[in-house]
Formats: structure tokens, sequence, C-alpha cells
């Protein structure tokens, strides 16, 4: 684990350091994928920018509002520092519609889009999950394994790594899937299964899970429905292709 970074009298956190770089890569990541799909950079490109902004926008205005006693005394504090202080799921929900509607505005085709939005996304899941390494905020179930690593005196199991190596073969399976792809949206479908698979395995690892008050892990949850649409929309789509070419 290392949170913060010495360079002299300068202490970096780790994570910001992540954060910015990964923001940087995963739109990096967008525009070289929107350039082998042959679809409109600029455009594509923005789709990734404002939903972005978006996201962390609405994450922490709704963050805000919902700690505003803490805040009212120190406005200053709504700005700066922004090193903490986000409400995840409303973020994914403004920056969805936000990149939605410019879409929607140009245009754009929605599958192919998301097959180019889909590296992005991955880099961007995997920088998180670095920083959470770094950090030290989420850790695992105890394990005595050759790659476990130490927190807290315990030996745990880095489920931030495992989340780095699903990212990474999600980012794979696109890349296989790249010259194959039969109808707009594969792509991003394919990552999308072969991601939420890995986080619904590795996600039983994980010591301190959001749980509902049932006790289900939320993350698992989410997983699972995901694969499953994922699943289910590529049979759909595989079915109705086999049709047509018969027909």
């Amino acid at each position: 684990m290392l949170p913060t970074i010495n360079l002299g009298p300068l202490v970096i956190p780790s994570a910001s350091l992540v954060y910015i770089l990964g923001i940087w890569l995963a739109l990096v990541a967008v525009e070289k994928a929107a350039m082998r799909l042959e679809l409109p950079v600029s455009w594509t490109y923005n789709v990734a920018t404002i939903g972005l902004a978006g996201a962390l926008i609405g994450a922490r205005l709704v963050f805000v509002a919902a700690h505003w006693s803490a805040f009212r005394q120190n406005l200053l504090g709504l700005i700066w520092p922004l090193t903490s202080g986000f409400n995840l799921w409303a973020g994914l929900l403004v920056g969805f519609w936000a990149a939605f509607f410019y879409a929607r505005a140009k245009r754009l085709s929605a599958g192919v889009t998301l097959d180019a939005l889909a590296p992005g996304i991955l880099v961007a899941s995997l920088a998180v999950s670095a920083a959470d390494f770094l950090a030290g905020p989420g850790y695992g179930t105890e394990a005595i394994l050759p790659w476990s690593v130490s927190l807290f005196g315990i030996l745990r199991h880095p489920v931030q790594l495992y989340e780095i190596l699903a990212a990474i073969l999600a980012l794979l399976a696109w890349w296989a899937y790249r010259k194959r792809a039969e109808f707009g949206g594969q792509l991003f479908l394919v990552a999308t299964a072969v991601f939420s698979a890995g986080r619904l395995l590795v996600e039983a690892y994980r010591a301190n899970a959001a749980l509902t008050p049932g006790g289900y892990r939320i993350v698992q949850i989410v997983a699972l429905a995901a694969l499953l649409a994922a699943m289910l929309l590529l049979m759909r789509n595989a079915t109705v292709l086999e049709t047509e070419t018969s027909g």
C-alpha cells in the first residue's frame, strides 16, 4: 500500500495521481477505439468527456446535498478539496444521461458508440481499482496465499488486483472481437459480460462489501444483472442475424 508519494517537500496522495492519469488514459482509449471503429472521433470523444464531467459534477453535488450541514459553514469545501466526497451511483446516473443526450443530439448510433466507449470505461475502472489498492480503502478477506497482501497486520486477498485483472480480461475480449463484430454494440456487450463475470467472482472475496438489508452484496447483484442482460442481448442478436441469414 502506498497512500502518498513523497517528492522532496511535496506529499502527493497516490490515489489522486492515479485518478488523473486514469481519466487521461480512459479518454485516449475512447479516441483510439473510435478511430479503429471508423466513427466520428471528435463527437465520440465528446460523448466520453461530457459523460465524465456530468458524472463528476453529479456525484459531487449529490454528496454535498446529502451532507449539507458539513458544508454550509465552509462554502469553499464545495469545490476544494475534491479528493473525496462523491456519490458513486448519482455520478453514474448523471454521467449516463449527459452522454446519452449529447449522443442523441449528434445522432450517433447507440451500439457502435457504446463499442467505442467500452475501452475507456474499463480503463477508468482499472484506475479506480489501482487507486483503491494504493490508498487501501477497500480490502479483501483473510487469506494465506503467495499473492496475499498485508493490511492491518493481516494477510488478505488483493481484491483490487483481482478487479484490475477482470478489467484487463474484458479489454482483451474487446480487442479479440473488434474485427469480428457482427452488429453495433456487440463489443460493448462482450466486454460487459466478461467484466461483470469477473466482478461477480471477485466481490465474494471483499471483506467490507456494501450489503443490502438482507445481507446480499450490492455489487454482486449489479454484476449478475449486467451479466445476464449482456448474455441475453448477445443471444438475441445472434438469433436475429441467423434468421436474417437463413431467410
